[in-house]
């Protein structure tokens, strides 16, 4: 799964190591996004494509419709790619709703194998330092001046795979930049979506992770230390 996520740099370097090639509709100011811990219930800047142009728009991380709500059932953050594209919540979301969260690398929590309630944090980035882009979908209305009270957006997540297994199970789907580019087209069909979900995901040997402070628990908490690796993790 993924709960936390890191967006910390400025804007124009996203947007560099996604699409240079594709215009941008927004202002892209030098100014670092500057967020270390971002929590589900929160705006996060959405990456999508209308009119042939990249739009930025904030969306509230966590997607609950009106049915859902009715049946007291609390807002999700993440969609499993194995079965979002014909699940009564994500169908309509996979069809028309296709968007990108960019990212430094989210937070996973690795459990004792004999005490569950013992967990460690991890912070999980590419190896290389660069961009991550996860897959996301949504129901936005960025035009709307009052935003209906059911958009939202979860991140698409896949089985982990080789050494990210020892932290948890599921990962982020992040996709390469050929592969996000073509995520955010709106004329891919949703079997053409499928289908590059399942071919164009980052490798998981191309990550590398460590455990850092269990402060990054509490949403309140923000700032680079966050990021730092500890000695003697828990687990």
């Amino acid at each position: 799964m993924c709960g936390r996520f890191s967006q910390h740099q400025t804007r124009s370097e996203y947007l560099e190591a996604l699409a240079p090639d594709i215009p941008f509709n927004g202002a892209l100011d030098p100014v670092p996004i500057d967020r270390y811990n971002v929590a589900p219930g929160t705006r996060v800047l959405l990456l999508n494509q209308r009119d042939d142009q990249l739009y930025l728009d904030p969306v509230r991380w966590g997607y609950q419709p009106h049915w859902a709500k009715e049946a007291h059932r609390p807002p999700v953050i993440n969609a499993r790619v194995e079965t979002a594209a014909e699940s009564r919540m994500f169908k309509p979301l996979w069809q028309h709703g296709r968007a990108l969260v960019m990212a430094d690398g989210w937070f996973e929590w690795k459990k004792d194998a004999e005490d569950a309630k013992r967990k460690q944090p991890y912070f999980i980035y590419h190896q290389h330092r660069t961009p991550l882009f996860f897959a996301a979908i949504g129901k936005f209305h960025p035009d709307a001046p009052t935003p209906p009270d059911d958009d939202g957006f979860v991140i698409v997540t896949a089985a982990s795979d080789a050494g990210l297994l020892d932290i948890h199970d599921r990962r982020p789907l992040a996709l390469t930049p050929d592969a996000a580019r073509a995520w955010l087209d709106p004329a891919l069909s949703p079997q053409e979506a499928g289908t590059l979900a399942a071919e164009g995901a980052v490798p998981v040997d191309q990550f590398s992770w460590h455990p850092v402070d269990k402060a990054v628990g509490n949403p309140h908490h923000e700032g680079p230390a966050l990021l730092e690796p500890i000695d003697n993790p828990l687990v």
